[in-house]
């Protein structure tokens, strides 16, 4: 298996010849900051903000401050392997690209470059339903690669039943429909700075090549764009979302079906009433609902009710490798990292987004090893200890 924390330490020291303003960043942290330097302060804001007072953002990382590893040692840990399987297909890492939207706010190329440096590093982008690239493109981009489509449930039936028939057709492995948004947070940072982001026309590729969608239009979306943001404002998301509709999917079709957003045991219980494939512990990176549970404090109880009878995933400050070994401690069978790829996509595009991936598996990989694991399948609870 690769031994990501060598190489990847090997590939940044050999950057010792160049200019320090030619590297790039190493650190959550740095990523962050030069984005910040790069990208219009509207833009940096919806990225970087949350709703309300941004509390859940802080819990979620405060939870892993609390969560604190006790390796073992004397393990043989000198070949690792980071692989999982998720419904029958053997991913090389436990990592994921989460859902981002309107990507070509941070970079010309958009979905695109993150499509394109996922393939490169074996792993799976999770393509958002308001994505400035269509299904179909990503997907040529990506080729063999491993993706999945979320799914926004909006209230137009026909344009949903429309979108999950083009992710079949495309190779997308699985469908993650996000649940925990039935409406647009309170979110001050864009309220200040006055900025809609539809309003750019950024969040429309996967709408104006669906047919569903295009049948309800007067005329093509080039003679009229102003009447496609309307139409997709009034049915791109839908309030009135139940568990009936997530079984409306499920039966809809074979790709396995996730729900993403679940914080609490009794959803999860519910999501395995309603047959679901797979769960993901997430609080949309804190954009929506100000004062939730952080994600990694809610994900042992969700872990408890499903008895790893499906996938139990995670989101939601995911920034480091010893991030992601507690989470798969506490239960995670894999986790989805977003706004740290983001960051390196403003910054460097696909080379970017590349870094971003190859650090944090790195980082894993060491921690790992430091831990006493030399699989995935050896993390468990017992590898962690709370603080409180």
């Amino acid at each position: 298996m690769p031994d990501y924390g060598h190489e990847v330490q090997r590939e940044i020291y050999q950057e010792a010849r160049l200019p320090a303003a030619a590297r790039l960043p190493i650190s959550y942290e740095e990523w962050k900051l030069k984005a910040r330097e790069v990208l219009p302060k509207g833009i940096f804001d919806y990225i970087a903000g949350g709703a309300g007072a941004e509390y859940t953002i802080r819990a979620n990382r405060e939870a892993f401050y609390f969560w604190r590893i006790l390796p073992r040692v004397l393990v043989d840990v000198a070949d690792r392997d980071l692989s999982v399987n998720l419904f029958g297909y053997r991913y090389p890492t436990p990592i994921l690209l989460a859902p981002v939207d309107r990507q070509e706010l941070y970079h010309a190329e958009g979905e695109l470059a993150t499509a394109r440096a996922a393939a490169a590093t074996g792993v799976s982008f999770v393509l958002s339903t308001f994505a400035t690239r269509s299904i179909e493109e990503v997907a040529v981009v990506m080729g063999n690669a491993p993706r999945w489509f979320q799914l926004y449930f909006g209230s137009d039936r026909d344009v949903v039943v429309s979108m999950i028939r083009r992710a079949e057709a495309a190779g997308y492995l699985a469908i993650v429909v996000t649940v925990d948004r039935p409406v647009h947070g309170w979110r001050e940072r864009e309220l200040r700075n006055l900025y809609p982001p539809v309003i750019f026309n950024r969040a429309v590729a996967n709408f104006i090549t669906d047919p569903a969608f295009l049948a309800r239009l007067a005329r093509p979306p080039q003679q009229d764009m102003q009447a496609v943001l309307d139409l997709i404002a009034h049915i791109a998301h839908n309030p009135a979302l139940t568990w009936k509709d997530i079984d409306f999917v499920r039966r809809l079709t074979k790709l396995p079906v996730l729900v993403k957003g679940v914080l609490r045991p009794g959803d999860a219980q519910l999501a395995l009433e309603y047959g679901v494939s797979g769960i993901i512990v997430s609080n949309h990176g804190g954009r929506h609902l100000d004062g939730a549970v952080a994600a990694l404090d809610a994900l042992p109880g969700v872990v408890d009710v499903v008895k790893k009878r499906i996938p139990v995933l995670m989101d939601s400050g995911i920034r480091r490798g010893a991030d992601v070994v507690k989470a798969l401690a506490l239960g995670a069978s894999a986790v989805l990292l977003g706004r740290p790829y983001v960051y390196g996509l403003a910054v460097a595009g696909e080379r970017g987004v590349t870094r971003v991936i190859r650090n944090l598996l790195a980082d894993t990989d060491i921690t790992m090893a430091n831990s006493g694991a030399r699989t995935i399948q050896n993390i468990d609870r017992s590898m962690v200890v709370h603080a409180k």
